[in-house]
């Protein structure tokens, strides 16, 4: 009974925190979230990516054992950064595809240094490139206040130059808009061998922004996104700088 006793307290403490009421979970079955109706039309949207391993993703199951002497510990799961060592080097980027109202087309991506720019076309930012998942992740910002300049947005997150591990890498892109809850976005799915991953889509539908959950993986990178969605833009080999 002792064991049930302290359990159960903690399960009613974890369901009434307020980080699951201060946010929204987009699923296979609830995909799509209005900006518009959450009153997020206005700011600048912070998109931004993290992921963590596991240490069971390293060693293996050679602590169960331990743990079945601690009955509670089975429960906690045992995250450690990307750039832990003994880990395989995994370097998740950040990018985003974008169509313009007027036709214009690009990418804003670390490869190439395609930061792009907040406060003129494409209206979105990059800001920094993380390569080791550390908590702050990668982050781009996207200017809402310019909305209707926009005619269709593609999320997307890619392994650079390294090994696939998206199974053994749990991420997840969260969205911060300057009004109203936060959305969340996880790359729950298996795909061991994918390189490449669309994330989410931001259509301009009659001057509201509608975000809809994709977490499509794919094995090749930012060119068969774009066929996938028909960008229709030219790629080429590119490289990130060492610094």
């Amino acid at each position: 009974m002792a064991f049930w006793d302290n359990l159960w307290p903690r399960r009613a403490q974890f369901e009434s925190s307020n980080a699951l009421t201060s946010s929204i979970v987009l699923t296979k079955r609830q995909h799509t979230v209005s900006l518009g109706k959450q009153g997020a039309l206005s700011g600048n949207l912070r998109v931004n990516l993290s992921w963590q391993m596991r240490t069971s993703d390293i060693r293996g199951r050679s602590r169960q054992g331990g743990r079945l002497l601690r009955p509670m510990e089975f429960f906690k799961p045992e995250p450690v950064q990307a750039h832990t060592q003994g880990m395989v080097n995994v370097d998740l980027d950040l990018g985003c595809m974008y169509e313009l109202k007027d036709g214009t087309r690009g990418v804003v991506q670390p490869l190439g240094n395609l930061l792009g720019d907040l406060n003129s076309p494409p209206y979105i930012r990059l800001s920094g490139d993380d390569r080791f998942g550390a908590p702050s992740g990668e982050t781009l910002y996207v200017n809402i206040d310019q909305r209707e300049q926009f005619k269709r947005l593609l999320f997307f997150v890619y392994i650079y130059d390294q090994t696939p591990a998206f199974d053994r890498t749990h991420a997840k892109v969260t969205l911060y808009p300057g009004n109203g809850p936060s959305i969340e976005i996880e790359l729950d799915e298996h795909a061991p061998e994918a390189r490449s991953c669309a994330v989410f889509t931001m259509e301009n539908v009659k001057d509201d922004l509608i975000v809809r959950r994709e977490v499509k993986f794919v094995y090749g990178f930012q060119s068969e996104l774009d066929r996938m969605y028909g960008y229709g833009m030219q790629w080429g080999r590119g490289y990130k700088s060492k610094t």
